[in-house]
């Protein structure tokens, strides 16, 4: 079904186009399935209202008199998400400083994030001799209130520490301490104080809030009622950002479309998505979820396919970056959602940045660097004749 919604914007915007140009103007509206942005079915027209205010915020560019720097990785949300997409190696964030569960090293020196930007007259941070330290390109965004909603009780029951099933995958959840100001979810089950991430490449933010708080004060520098101290200073100083800006912009993440796959009924795709399942990648990247309650209705008891299982894997010495947060291994990443990423050449200036890095500039290539877990379906893969691999290829990039 097309996202009359976002088809409303456009057609608006073409009007307005239209009204003040001399020739006339027409906009190809895309399908829904070209494009990652636009909301998801069935939302009220407050509830509309809201995504639009939140939209807004997101595409806000921030300067020094409205609270920006002094050091910072960005100055908007957009500029790392573009289209909603994933990020560019420009955009791509450094964190260091933390090799095991005991903690951070070096937040007295700046971490969890280098802040590699400056104002003028202020030197962007360098990475502390001794810190060991990951890259992380942005991820897209579409589809995140699906995954807040997510049972924990569902995303325990996918995981297998002591693999069973002797498939040689054993997935867990990332345990970790959530700020005062993140109220677990309703279904939310804890452990020794510890509650299961589920955002970021290794998991280590509980919720969109607990995200977007992060994001603000650690890719910006910007503070808000949630994240007081400046990142500059490390003092406490007034809020920059306003709270209900923040909440927003929560609910914008929140009720962001699912991607929508391409081409489903396609010969080869469907032959792909078979093999797919044949050499377990399926596994990990899981091809049903669902969620269970939401406040916001059209997120309520949704069935959809985002391709992860929302837990840690080892994924082998190969991509090890001797970093991690939570509970997880240096080793250890989320199973990364696969819907959309056959439009991320889309937002990532018509190339290929996968894997948590960036490092692979191809599908095939992101196979090729599993590891540890995942070894047994990348050897399978690599196995596979010719026109199977292709088809695997294909079914990948219509998701």
């Amino acid at each position: 079904m097309k996202n009359k919604f976002s088809k409303t914007l456009l057609i608006i915007g073409s009007l307005f186009i239209g009204l003040t140009s001399c020739e006339s103007t027409y906009t190809d509206i895309p399908a829904d399935e070209k494009v990652l942005d636009g909301t998801v079915e069935g939302l009220t027209q407050e509830e509309l209202a809201r995504f639009l205010k939140g939209d807004k915020a997101f595409n806000e560019v921030f300067t020094r008199e409205t609270g920006l720097g002094p050091t910072f990785v960005a100055t908007s949300c957009i500029s790392c998400h573009a289209g909603d997409g994933k990020g560019h190696p420009f955009t791509t964030l450094v964190r260091f400083g933390q090799i095991d569960e005991t903690g951070n090293l070096f937040l007295h020196k700046g971490g969890p994030q280098l802040q590699n930007r400056g104002l003028p007259g202020f030197i962007p941070e360098q990475i502390p001799t001794g810190a060991t330290f990951s890259k992380f390109t942005p991820p897209a965004n579409t589809g995140l209130g699906f995954i807040q909603f997510v049972t924990d009780a569902d995303i325990l029951a996918m995981a297998d520490p002591n693999d069973s099933n002797g498939d040689g995958i054993s997935g867990i959840p990332n345990w970790i301490d959530i700020p005062d100001f993140v109220i677990p979810f309703s279904s939310a089950i804890s452990q020794n104080g510890k509650y299961i991430g589920r955002y970021g490449k290794k998991a280590s933010a509980h919720s969109l809030l607990h995200q977007t708080a992060n994001a603000y004060n650690q890719d910006m520098g910007i503070t808000s009622v949630f994240r007081p101290i400046d990142t500059y200073t490390n003092l406490e100083i007034d809020p920059e950002v306003a709270t209900s800006t923040v909440n927003d912009v929560v609910f914008y993440l929140q009720t962001l479309k699912a991607p929508v796959q391409r081409n489903p009924n396609d010969a080869v795709v469907k032959q792909g998505a078979t093999v797919f399942n044949q050499i377990n990648c399926t596994g990990c990247h899981k091809s049903e979820l669902k969620t269970g309650y939401s406040p916001i209705k059209a997120l309520s008891n949704k069935t959809f396919a985002p391709y992860t299982d929302l837990l840690l894997h080892d994924m082998g010495t190969g991509l090890d970056d001797s970093y991690t947060e939570g509970s997880a291994k240096t080793f250890e990443w989320k199973t990364p959602a696969l819907w959309g990423i056959g439009l991320s050449e889309n937002s990532q200036g018509g190339n290929y940045f996968l894997m948590h890095d960036g490092r692979a500039r191809s599908i095939e290539e992101a196979i090729i660097m599993h590891g540890g877990e995942a070894k047994n379906s990348k050897n399978a893969f690599e196995n596979l004749s010719q026109s199977d691999k292709n088809a695997v290829l294909k079914f990948i990039k219509s998701l």
